[in-house]
């Protein structure tokens, strides 16, 4: 039998708060043409000249904000969930029909760990087969895709390639949907439910749904998954999308815009739910729990909750687990 390994992706993240690391990180994350598909020498000289000369500062800045003891949230984060899903494949699958032992690596799109690093680490372990399991539950061609392209620039100059299978999307699992319910149930027990409850995806263009991108899609489905298992009535929630950039248009509606508007129309509570995160980082810490907040409470909303991303909550990583397991080799 074929030695099994797991290769676990998210974003990426900066080592340090601080430009320098900001900067570099930024130039690997806006150097892919899957985030940025402008003309090269274009965009080259937008990035160089402009870009990575005034946003490392500010950036920065944010990241330090939420910054731990344990670095990086996104990072420390994917470290936890590693380590259970380790114990739990071990305690699953060991001296079973898949072998002995299947180890599991984190690896990011951009920044450290790297996803040659990991693959190397894998490899070193004797991996014939490795399952990719990007930790974004809804497909986009600027995440996911991006993942696929990274592990087969990493193989591009190896001798020898391991038979690869990838997860695509996990936007309707059934084991998804229900772990997000119930984190969304188990804040209501504890804060109470607000008029409002806002499901807060990261944004894209509008040109990636125009091109056949079906994460717009599936992101409402996800929501009308969740919705369904809290039993809301249309009305007690809306759909959103956050973290654009750039003077094109993004898919709509604009959380912060849709913040503002409930604000001004007197709604008084709203909770904010990110789903398309597996983990807390900069988008979900700094945007959405601080700055989307003052955006409703200056527009005359009175409370104001977020949600925390399913992290390493046992339910998520079990399912992280049965995604594994469908495609583990006996």
């Amino acid at each position: 039998m074929k030695k099994q390994g797991v290769l676990l992706c998210n974003l990426g993240t900066p080592d340090e708060p601080t430009p320098k690391a900001v900067r570099r990180y930024l130039a690997e994350f806006l150097h892919d043409y899957r985030v940025v598909s402008l003309t090269r020498w274009v965009w080259c000289l937008i990035l160089h000249g402009i870009i990575l000369r005034i946003r490392p500062a500010r950036v920065a800045k944010l990241y330090k904000s939420i910054w731990t003891r344990e670095g990086s949230p996104l990072l420390a984060i994917t470290q936890r969930q590693r380590k259970k899903l380790q114990i739990m494949m071990n305690n699953r699958f060991v001296d079973q029909e898949y072998g002995k032992h299947i180890p599991v690596e984190i690896a990011m799109a951009y920044g450290n760990p790297s996803i040659p690093k990991a693959l190397k680490a894998l490899k070193n372990q004797g991996c014939e087969r490795i399952i990719v399991l990007p930790l974004y539950p809804q497909y986009s061609s600027a995440s996911t895709a991006s993942i696929f392209d990274r592990v087969a620039k990493a193989m591009k100059k190896e001798f020898f390639v391991p038979e690869f299978s990838f997860v695509g999307d996990y936007h309707d699992d059934p084991l998804y949907i229900k772990a997000l319910a119930d984190s969304i149930k188990r804040h209501w027990s504890n804060q109470g439910k607000a008029d409002k409850l806002l499901f807060s995806y990261h944004g894209v263009p509008e040109r990636f749904s125009k091109g056949g991108d079906p994460y717009e899609q599936q992101c409402h489905k996800t929501t009308e998954l969740v919705v369904k298992e809290l039993g809301l009535q249309e009305g007690d929630y809306l759909t959103s999308f956050q973290s654009r950039f750039g003077k094109e248009e993004w898919i709509k509606p604009y959380t912060d815009a849709t913040l503002e508007s409930w604000g001004k129309e007197g709604v008084e509570s709203v909770q904010v739910v990110c789903p398309a995160f597996s983990a807390d980082c900069l988008e979900t810490l700094e945007e959405i729990a601080e700055e989307n907040k003052e955006v409703f409470v200056e527009s005359g909303g009175k409370r104001y909750d977020y949600i925390p991303a399913l992290n390493d909550d046992d339910a998520h990583i079990e399912m992280m687990l049965t995604l594994l397991e469908q495609r583990l080799l006996k």
